[in-house]
């Protein structure tokens, strides 16, 4: 059974889309930590994040670092925090969360409620920056 996230990547849900690449794709969580936290995944369903090919591993970490820099610039923070949990969903995915101190991501913390309208906002910035970026490149 296909799980959340490839039904995201297969277009049968709608995702607020940060960047996408032939193999990867990095959207908002809707049930963020703080504003700018996006999910980076892999294309190719694979539940563990340590069972991914060697390529296929090191490529979404490259992904996940562009993302990384065009949320930082929309969200200026201390850094990006990175979390890998992978319980939640049976699909390899990265956490990607502007933070300022530890507690910022604590997934027992209450999440934020976001409108669509601020979800939508916010996935056009970050897009927008990782467009300025990755043509200074």
């Amino acid at each position: 059974m296909p799980t959340i996230f490839s039904q995201i990547v297969d277009g049968e849900i709608p995702a607020y889309k940060v960047a996408e690449s032939n193999d990867y794709l990095a959207f908002l969580d809707i049930n963020p930590l703080t504003k700018g936290h996006v999910l980076v995944i892999p294309k190719r369903e694979t539940d563990y994040l340590f069972d991914m090919e060697d390529d296929d591993y090191m490529g979404l970490w490259v992904f996940a670092k562009i993302v990384a820099q065009g949320i930082k610039q929309v969200y200026p923070c201390e850094r990006i925090g990175v979390a890998v949990v992978g319980l939640e969903v049976a699909h390899a995915h990265i956490h990607l969360t502007p933070i300022n101190e530890v507690g910022d991501l604590n997934f027992n913390r209450p999440k934020l409620e976001l409108s669509h309208e601020e979800l939508a906002e916010s996935a056009e910035a970050i897009r927008n920056a990782i467009s300025a970026l990755t043509r200074k490149s």
